[in-house]
């Protein structure tokens, strides 16, 4: 019996969202400072709710200049099939206690003296972190990351998507730090060999751009 395309779509959008759930369990168990719980993620495979990420993202680069390179960056996350958002839950509210001098501070009780920087647009994390529990998010990431590599799965890992996360407030409350990685299943991977100028001349801005240059003659001709 002959299968149809929106069938291989339909099993497709499966396969992502397992491959999702499995990369997860990847960066969970992936090993932690202690064996303390410091990370969570949280899957977004609904398009509406990448395309809400995306739009956040656009808004951020025109900020500051810095942040111009959001836009390329939601160009390919609109491609993803889904994004991951792994945070650091117990960097910002609770130093490790172990006076490591990571963060620059000497000692934690300095840290938790530390005056935090303002909330502001142009401010992507407001600090200070307690770099010895950030860094756990690398375990976290590095685990997801070996799980997308065993289960031959395209993926890009971006930090601009975990700060418009985080200025989305779709994160939990303690999140004092953010990553994303975007996974796909198709045969072209979107966020590799990408042009420079990918924002302008994506597929979705290529198609609009037609749209919008033949809708007027369109309509001429059948009003």
């Amino acid at each position: 019996m002959e299968r149809s395309l929106k069938q291989f779509e339909d099993d497709r959008q499966q396969a992502v969202k397992i491959a999702a759930r499995l990369i997860l369990a990847s960066g969970t168990t992936s090993p932690r400072v202690g064996g303390v719980g410091e990370c969570s993620v949280h899957i977004l495979d609904d398009p509406c709710d990448i395309e809400d990420l995306c739009q956040k993202m656009e808004e951020m680069a025109d900020i500051q200049k810095a942040w111009k390179f959001f836009k390329r960056d939601a160009a390919m996350l609109r491609d993803a099939d889904a994004v991951l958002l792994t945070t650091s839950l117990r960097s910002l509210t609770d130093p490790s206690d172990i006076n490591c001098n990571m963060c620059g501070r000497m000692v934690c009780e300095y840290l938790r003296e530390e005056e935090k920087l303002p909330a502001d647009p142009d401010v992507a994390y407001t600090g200070c972190l307690c770099i010895f529990r950030a860094n756990n998010i690398a375990y976290a990431i590095d685990g997801m990351i070996q799980g997308a590599r065993n289960l031959l799965v395209d993926y890009g890992v971006y930090w601009s998507a975990g700060a418009a996360a985080m200025r989305m407030n779709i994160l939990p409350r303690d999140t004092g730090f953010a990553l994303a990685m975007g996974i796909s299943i198709t045969e072209k991977s979107p966020f590799r060999d990408i042009p420079l100028r990918h924002a302008e001349i994506n597929p979705r801005t290529m198609n609009d751009r037609m749209i919008n240059r033949l809708w007027p003659q369109f309509r001429s001709i059948y009003s």
